[in-house]
């Protein structure tokens, strides 16, 4: 039997970052709800399938040398042909297209296929599988699904498979991934080891951490300046004032440039994003001060490979040290710690100029800068006609496998009106749009309408007969007074009182409720819990399925109106009361499927509009028609941060976490201890805190116009008592405010604080507890 992750690891021992999380003979897939996945199998591989969430139709199919369908090969006898899967198969997901791919390639022969249906639509979360394969071929791994209307609760979700394979683990070595496209060049480094190569303009380089946790030490010359006998490489000093940051990431701020500002590479993609803020690459000084005279450094072995381009030979090489765990601590020291990098993870980088490049694999074996262990790089590059997306790998999990970057359904949509996009949980979110900024954005939405992209909420459908019993276990508020139509906001906690997330619930049925929150710890605590205790139910993801947008702002209502058609069944947009939603259509019977709710994180009166990704555009442009005489325009995430500070909101890292309660995070009115009768997880440990609380959070009104930021100091006299969890300058009031938690004891309206900055002593802003929110206290424009 093969375990996962959590179950092989051994009580007691510590975790090792970037190692391999599995056995180095096993090997794990993730098939993505109605996708595809084609795996070469060999004779004695052991495989299992899990049906992770439940529910998930899944059919193998063997193919044996030769090409053609043999399901003996995994220890079926008979078996039988499932009508529909060749069509599935010419479907135009991602997967799909490159198993076809590699299915033509091999010469295999689809119509002599048998798929074995493995797991149904009845398959419980958990469901395993388990083959042994006979002979060696090819398995074809199906996960079909269509496309999840957004008033259903039907979403395709993700299959894992475990290949145990019969080599043995001596003979097993890591060996690098398979390339991104076909390269150029495809040159191994080995450790204690660098070399110089050429890239031309528009081409790309793929840095390669082959088995985890080694550094590689980069520099980049202008090909053109070394022509003219100039020495111009990647500038450390240069590079970190025009990004802003200690070193570029794929988005807006990506490229490193040298000494004369010229941008001479770009960060395309990074699946670590943890690398040196630009000390030297290794130096022999610096073994020699560690009394380790000789010893092989990347300085030395740069000035090897740069005398052949001319370049001449430095004591200590600044360079990108991708892969290396440093960074500035309060102190203003230089941290170093064991890579965060795993077995595969890369980083794509883009030439803008021709370029001589040098790539190093460190061979540091005395202290964590490689682990103690120093392992080989793989260089390649790739022609510049290849596009490769803008991305950084999402973890959901500390053990799950990388998502790079994706963009939602709307993303085209607004796109025509900003490239500026940041990465927001596996997303990329417009941060503003260039023609209004931030403020005017702001005062849209406070006197007209806004609309904005907010896809990358995490989205659970909770399905089954204990339903009800699960939601009402893992949430706050009493989910047996929900009706259905109806949504609540509401915490979940862990058995401590630290909250795991806030989000909305919406009830769909008797059976069946949907979950919206921030992040995808609540929806995994959601399916674990159920697990543990039995329930006869089953938690499906439907983030990828259900991507929303928020109309917000005095005039949503009459924009909406005429956009969204509701049968007679459904409320109205007109008449949908605060917090309720309608099943309804774009336009008419025959428009595109959605759920519109009354919610939003705004503090105005406003709505959100849910529908699968594949109808996005036609959404948004029913909209954004609708909306231009009634002044509607996009609104971005940090116009948004403004809003829901003034409307006193809370947010994931700055108001709350796993060690602040409800209470201390300002939603203490989701926590019904005497009216909600039912147990649920952590109300013993919510009980015992509201009868000492520790702190809590509160408004503050500041003196002058400087904003503090997250975490500042809030003292009486010399002595701490709070922190700042978010402030701004409201345009609308005309002064300073925040949001500030504060020890219980000095909590009272009209209390006088100062908020610390710099060393929390030199300098001081005077401010006053008030009530918040600050902006509409009574939410008069909210429920309008």
């Amino acid at each position: 039997m093969i375990l996962p992750f959590a179950e092989m690891t051994m009580q007691g021992t510590i975790r090792l970052p970037g190692l391999p999380v599995l056995p180095p003979d096993v090997e794990r897939y993730a098939i993505h709800g109605g996708g595809s996945l084609v795996v070469q199998i060999m004779a004695g591989d052991r495989i299992s399938i899990i049906d992770m969430e439940g529910l998930q139709p899944t059919e193998l199919i063997a193919f044996n040398k030769s090409g053609r369908g043999d399901a003996g090969l995994i220890g079926v006898v008979k078996s039988k042909v499932t009508p529909g899967f060749l069509e599935f198969l010419e479907n135009k997901e991602s997967s799909i297209s490159r198993v076809r791919k590699i299915l033509r390639e091999n010469d295999i022969d689809l119509t002599t296929g048998c798929p074995v249906r493995i797991f149904d639509d009845s398959s419980r979360a958990g469901n395993k599988e388990e083959f042994t394969v006979s002979d060696n071929g090819t398995l074809l791994i199906l996960a079909p699904g269509a496309a999840m209307e957004a008033g259903k609760q039907n979403p395709p979700t993700d299959i894992t498979l475990y290949i145990q394979r019969v080599i043995s683990r001596e003979c097993l070595q890591l060996l690098p991934p398979a390339p991104l496209a076909d390269p150029i060049e495809d040159i191994n480094i080995q450790p204690g080891n660098a070399i110089g190569f050429i890239v031309s303009k528009g081409d790309y380089v793929q840095v390669v951490d082959v088995q985890g946790r080694e550094c590689s030490d980069f520099q980049a010359f202008d090909a053109r300046s070394l022509d003219k006998q100039l020495e111009r490489d990647i500038d450390p000093t240069t590079t970190r004032s025009l990004m802003g940051s200690l070193y570029p990431t794929p988005g807006l701020y990506s490229k490193y440039y040298s000494i004369d500002h010229t941008p001479l590479v770009e960060i395309v993609r990074d699946t670590v994003g943890r690398h040196d803020t630009f000390g030297l690459a290794c130096t022999a000084r610096y073994y020699e001060d560690m009394g380790y005279p000789g010893h092989a450094n990347c300085s030395d072995n740069f000035n090897k490979v740069a005398q052949p381009f001319g370049i001449k030979p430095r004591g200590g090489w600044p360079a990108i040290n991708f892969f290396f765990n440093t960074g500035l601590d309060d102190t203003n020291s230089i941290t170093m710690d064991d890579p965060w990098s795993r077995p595969g993870d890369y980083v794509l980088l883009r030439a803008l100029t021709d370029l001589v490049c040098f790539s190093s694999a460190c061979p540091c074996d005395v202290d964590p800068a490689n682990g103690w262990n120093p392992t080989d790089i793989q260089i390649r590059t790739y022609a510049g006609e290849k596009e490769f997306s803008k991305s950084m790998a999402y973890r959901m999990t500390t053990d799950s496998e990388p998502v790079m970057t994706k963009q939602t359904g709307f993303h085209d949509s607004f796109s025509k009106f900003t490239q500026n996009y940041t990465e927001y949980n596996g997303y990329w979110l417009p941060q503003n749009y260039p023609n209004q900024q931030a403020l005017a954005e702001y005062w849209a939405c406070r006197e007209a309408a806004v609309v904005m992209d907010l896809s990358p909420l995490r989205k659970c459908e909770i399905l089954g007969p204990d339903a009800e019993t699960l939601m009402n276990l893992c949430v706050t508020r009493n989910m047996r007074r929900l009706s259905v139509g109806q949504v609540v906001y509401t915490a979940v906690c862990y058995e401590h009182g630290g909250m795991i997330d806030d989000g909305t619930v919406f009830r769909m049925g008797e059976n069946n409720f949907r979950w919206i929150g921030g992040n995808d710890l609540s929806g995994l605590w959601l399916r674990e819990q159920a697990e543990i205790r039995g329930l006869d139910v089953w938690v499906k993801s439907s983030t990828d399925q259900l991507h929303n947008i928020a109309v917000q702002g005095p005039n949503s209502r009459n924009i909406l109106k005429d956009v969204i058609w509701t049968p007679p069944s459904q409320s109205t947009v007109e008449s949908l009361d605060w917090f309720r939603f309608s099943i309804g259509r774009i336009g008419d019977f025959h428009g595109a499927s959605v759920v519109v709710s009354r919610t939003g994180y705004t503090g105005e009166l406003g709505f959100e509009i849910f529908c699968h990704p594949s109808k996005a555009t036609s959404v948004f442009n029913a909209v954004w028609e609708a909306g231009q005489p009634y002044g509607l325009i996009p609104f971005g995430l940090d116009a948004l941060d403004l809003v829901r500070i003034e409307a006193g909101l809370i947010f994931a890292g700055y108001e709350f976490s796993d060690q602040i309660d409800p209470f201390e995070a300002g939603i203490g009115f989701t926590v019904p201890l005497k009216s909600k009768d039912d147990d649920f997880i952590g109300r013993d440990a919510l009980i015992r805190r509201t009868k000492s609380p520790r702190s809590k959070l509160v408004g503050l009104d500041l003196s002058g116009n400087q904003v503090p930021s997250n975490g500042d100091s809030v003292r009486i006299g010399r002595a701490q008592i709070g922190e700042i969890t978010s402030a701004m300058r409201s345009p609308i009031l005309g002064k300073t405010i925040g949001l500030c938690r504060l020890d219980a004891n000095y909590t009272s309206i009209g209390t006088k604080v100062e908020v610390g900055q710099l060393d929390g002593h030199q300098k001081r802003i005077p401010a006053t507890v008030v009530p918040f929110p600050h902006y509409d206290p009574k939410k008069e424009r909210v429920r309008a």
